[in-house]
């Protein structure tokens, strides 16, 4: 039951090459993405227990950073606007700009920061588990120089 609910949000939101819509005359789906790995190369893996999907539009102003963190499940990115680099711990860059689509790296440290004058705007689904934590603050890290 919870991937089924998982899988029909995110085939409304997410439309693929399996359409949740028919295209016609009044109906226009584009593809965002079609993913069984985050963009570190891992297999996605849901976590166990009664599924809960998480929507959030995350806003981080010009200059800003998430800080170091990391997620204990998968969860899916919209870049709605600005310009987004997310670095992982060993030093590997992501940069996003506006309708870009990211599979967020799983149980691996992280922080994303704005480039440029501008807000960057995520939509962010998160798919975990009732009661569980999407994001995991690690003020403590520091990446080597």
């Amino acid at each position: 039951m919870r991937l089924k609910l998982f899988f029909s949000v995110a085939a409304l939101i997410l439309p693929c090459a399996a359409f949740a819509l028919d295209a016609s005359a009044g109906v226009k789906v584009t593809p965002l993405m079609k993913t069984s790995s985050s963009w570190d190369g891992k297999q996605i893996v849901y976590p166990a227990g009664q599924g809960e999907v998480t929507g959030l539009i995350v806003e981080i102003a010009p200059g800003g950073e998430t800080g170091w963190h990391e997620h204990p499940v998968p969860s899916f990115a919209y870049i709605l606007d600005g310009e987004l680099e997310v670095t992982r711990s060993d030093g590997e860059v992501k940069l996003l700009k506006p309708g870009d689509t990211l599979a967020e790296v799983v149980n691996t440290l992280h922080n994303g920061r704005t480039l440029g004058a501008k807000p960057v705007k995520i939509l962010v689904f998160y798919a975990g588990s009732k009661g569980g934590r999407l994001t995991i603050p690690h003020p403590e890290f520091l990446p080597k120089p």
